[in-house]
């Protein structure tokens, strides 16, 4: 059984998500982060916006991963 390698992890920046995967803002809205247009974003990890806004880190990543195969 082989491992599918995640191409989003908690260590990355919310806007180079964005910009390299633009339907990933759906996503983001659906789990409840609604700083996806925010400056912050510019450098601020997925991690660390999840945390501001009590969001689960480790849904949000595996849904990213699931949805922008």
């Amino acid at each position: 059984m082989t491992t599918k390698k995640q191409i989003i992890t908690k260590d990355v920046l919310i806007g180079e998500v964005i910009k390299k995967y633009p339907q990933s803002v759906e996503i983001m809205l659906e789990h409840g982060m609604h700083c996806v247009g925010c400056h912050v974003a510019l450098w601020e990890t997925l991690e660390q916006g999840a945390s501001g806004h009590g969001i689960n880190i480790n849904r949000l990543v595996d849904n990213l991963n699931k949805k922008l195969r």
